[in-house]
């Protein structure tokens, strides 16, 4: 019965998958059924996408909003509770074999005098249950990168320099957020506008990005600074 799973799910990936030898025939059962039932689901709400993969999974009690400006890859999964807002000025465009875990939030707008810009996200991308993400300025973020549970990311900063103006009227500045491929992002890690996080990167557990990190840079710390090279 493994057999016959791990090539169905080698197929859905299209890539090597092996189950734990641990699990048992009860447990495997219990999977299959909940991943048929997000299956069902995910072909029932593919007419709410522009665009999907032959295979969506989709939780309990998900909502979307603007659905018909959202792409998604096949295979992608959006787990229970989530929910994503994606009314922006442009597509919002996931990749095949996403992951976007339980409690999860991507808001592309706050106010809608002046919406968000773009989402890109790459293939293969994990990220874990509770994480929010603001859309203001452009966010990218590659492939086969994996994001921690609690993750914050938000692409734009308000203005501040007059006193004698209220803060919410002097406007915001957006420069947006690049996560580029083969990155790891801890659990509760904050990342701010104006950052771009190079190739195979790592941010430790906690972490507040405020500046660039280079290529392979391993950082930690609020703010995030560099511990060492890969």
């Amino acid at each position: 019965m493994k057999m016959q799973i791990e090539k169905l799910i080698c197929k859905i990936k299209g890539t090597v998958y092996h189950l734990d030898e641990s699990l048992t025939t009860g447990q495997i059962l219990v999977l299959l059924y909940e991943r048929a039932l997000m299956a069902m689901r995910g072909l029932f709400l593919k007419l709410r996408f522009k665009k999907t993969g032959k295979i969506l999974f989709i939780g309990k009690r998900v909502k979307i909003k603007c659905g018909k400006n959202i792409i998604i890859g096949n295979g992608s999964t959006i787990n229970d509770y989530c929910y994503i807002n994606a009314m922006c000025r442009n597509v919002v465009v996931i990749g095949k074999q996403f992951s976007f875990g339980r409690n999860s939030t991507i808001e592309c707008t706050g106010v809608i005098s002046d919406l968000g810009e773009s989402l890109t996200i790459g293939d293969n991308v994990g990220i874990s249950q509770g994480a929010f993400i603001s859309v203001r300025g452009s966010i990218k973020i590659g492939n086969d990168v994996i994001i921690g549970p609690a993750v914050t990311m938000i692409s734009e900063n308000h203005k501040s320099q007059e006193k004698e103006i209220i803060i919410r009227d002097q406007g915001t500045d957006r420069q947006g957020i690049i996560i580029c491929n083969n990155c790891w992002i801890g659990a509760n890690v904050t990342i701010l506008d104006g950052v771009r996080i190079g190739t195979g990167a790592i941010i430790a557990a906690g972490a507040v990005v405020t500046k660039d990190i280079k290529d392979y840079e391993i950082v930690g710390g609020v703010p995030a600074k560099v511990i060492k090279i890969r």
